[in-house]
């Protein structure tokens, strides 16, 4: 099974197709800005699921997020839960600087 990725940055979300089908898979919706890009939701077909698809959104849509020297915060619990089980993508995590104090 192929599964070819590709942002689709007017609909502002990652797309999933499997072996060069017409319909989509699994998608990733994000929220972006010049710094940060922001995961909030994933979502894979049923009949997909188990497949890599996820996978293969969460690893494209990082290595571009990298390529572009962005930061990632990942809202998405899916998206949270692939970075922590992949130390070698922790370190495009968005780190919050803010130093208020009470």
């Amino acid at each position: 099974m192929s599964v070819e990725v590709s942002d689709v940055p007017e609909a502002n979300r990652y797309e999933a197709r499997v072996d060069g089908e017409s319909g989509i898979a699994g998608f990733a919706d994000y929220i972006r800005t010049a710094d940060l890009v922001a995961f909030v939701h994933t979502e894979v077909s049923p009949e997909y699921e188990g497949r890599g698809v996820g996978s293969a959104l969460a690893r494209t849509a990082l290595d571009e997020a990298r390529a572009a020297h962005l930061r990632v915060l990942a809202t998405c619990p899916f998206f949270a839960g692939w970075i922590a089980r992949h130390p070698d993508y922790q370190d495009l995590l968005y780190q919050s600087r803010s130093e208020v104090s009470d």
